[in-house]
């Protein structure tokens, strides 16, 4: 829940990606800026492969693993081009965590105005 009121937090403070569309995609909790197509389907879902894990999933066909190993390769953990990995029982990176989160739902709009 942490985290879901952190990806409405963000999209909240940008005034481009508008309201957030929260649905079920493959029985995951997914929030999609279909109004605005700013960004990326973002899902929550736990890492079956680990006890208290949680996954950040975005699209694999986008560059955002990238850019964000770029950014805090040193700070969060990654499943290859598809999660941040996270656990439940430790505290959120929230500062690095927003910025993901943000640069998640603006990731077509950045694409189209090259930034």
């Amino acid at each position: 829940m942490e985290l879901r009121a952190l990806i409405y937090q963000v999209a909240a403070g940008i005034p481009e990606v508008g309201p957030l569309t929260e649905t079920l995609k493959w029985g995951e909790p997914s929030y999609l800026t279909e109004e605005s197509g700013s960004g990326t389907t973002i899902r929550i879902n736990r890492d079956k492969k680990r006890e208290g894990g949680l996954g950040l999933y975005v699209n694999c066909q986008t560059s955002l693993l990238g850019e964000f190993r770029a950014l805090y390769g040193d700070q969060l953990a990654f499943d290859g081009n598809r999660a941040i990995l996270l656990d439940c029982r430790d505290r959120l990176a929230e500062e690095e965590l927003r910025h993901c989160i943000a640069l998640a739902l603006t990731y077509h709009r950045r694409r189209k105005t090259g930034g």
